[in-house]
């Protein structure tokens, strides 16, 4: 198996956003306003370096929470140069950014080149166009494919970013935004449930009644799906909701601290369904880091099968592999 990737997440919070998306407000995402400067880098890197488990060889720089290729470019190189140096010094293996689709070209992907950037991730959100428009993205689809394509042209690391519940979208919508990410076939995808913010303009539209957020059990579902239609086609969700959000900034949404678990643990509910046969006593086989998705929060999955006549105990193997199931009678 290999080793656990890891981030030593920077923030840039909106600084080089064009616009301001329906949704967005990154201050109450990430908890912070304050543009970050070579002094947080470093202080960033040195707490990770110190460390319990650090591991250079799976750790990055990351530069997140907004649109890095679009910040004063002063600034950006600045950001860059200090990173870099980490890189050179074998402190961490690259630099990973987040940025638009429409703030890529090649002059900017020659200076990444150039600073030790290894993945870029862009916010796709969606690829269908009159959704993007609905949520004032500022780009199209076709930029996307567009910058996408430019990015693995130059060797770098692909990540999408992708949203459920936008405004204006609908699950077949968000299903046909997945088939599109995996033509492009990035290495990487994220995905987030839409979540209503204060001050954000989908706020404005909850409190209109114009916005129906998805419910916590409609996200997990759509959610679910789509992990497994991208691990499917060989490209690794490294993650399945927002990390956190500030506690007075929540209005409405399906927003959970343990989403991920919850819609992995769906994953491993379905799979058992699969390969269950007629009812009775069963033993399901995991790989230790996987009992608690299999269990379920509050032993959810087991009370389901229990009520459905399946009884079942899970039980850890080492050589089974992550997400997969062995299942025998129990007697």
């Amino acid at each position: 198996m290999s080793a656990k990737h890891s981030n030593i997440s920077i923030f840039v919070p909106h600084i080089g956003c064009p616009n301001k998306c329906s949704f967005c407000d990154q201050r109450h995402i990430t908890g912070n306003s304050h543009a970050p400067g070579t002094a947080d880098i470093k202080k960033a890197v040195n707490t990770a370096v110190n460390s319990v488990n650090f591991n250079p060889a799976t750790t990055e720089i990351a530069f997140f929470g907004g649109s890095f290729t679009a910040i004063n470019r002063r600034y950006m190189v600045n950001l860059l140069e200090c990173a870099a140096e980490f890189v050179k010094e074998g402190s961490v293996k690259g630099i990973r950014i987040s940025t638009r689709p429409d703030a890529i070209d090649d002059e900017i992907l020659s200076l990444l080149k150039k600073y030790s950037v290894t993945a870029i991730e862009l916010g796709a959100q969606s690829l269908n166009d009159r959704v993007l428009k609905l949520n004032n993205r500022g780009h199209t689809a076709a930029d996307v494919f567009a910058a996408s394509k430019l990015i693995k042209d130059y060797g770098f690391e692909l990540g999408l970013q992708m949203m459920t519940g936008l405004y204006g979208d609908d699950d077949a919508s968000a299903l046909k935004t997945a088939e599109k990410c995996i033509e492009i076939a990035p290495d990487t995808m994220r995905i987030y449930p839409t979540i209503v913010l204060k001050d954000t303009d989908l706020a404005a539209l909850y409190y209109d009644n114009k916005y129906k957020p998805q419910t916590l059990a409609d996200a997990v579902t759509l959610a679910s799906e789509l992990y497994t239609d991208f691990t499917d086609n060989g490209i690794k969700v490294i993650r399945l909701g927002l990390h956190s959000i500030e506690k007075d900034a929540y209005v409405a949404g399906p927003w959970h601290p343990a989403f991920s678990e919850i819609c992995l643990s769906q994953i491993m509910l379905k799979k058992a369904l699969r390969l269950l046969d007629a009812k009775g006593d069963y033993l399901i086989f995991v790989n230790p880091s996987d009992v608690s998705k299999m269990t379920g929060q509050k032993r959810s999955n087991l009370l389901y099968l229990a009520g459905l006549g399946y009884n079942c105990r899970v039980k850890p193997k080492p050589e089974i592999t992550n997400f997969e199931l062995e299942i025998v009678r129990d007697v």
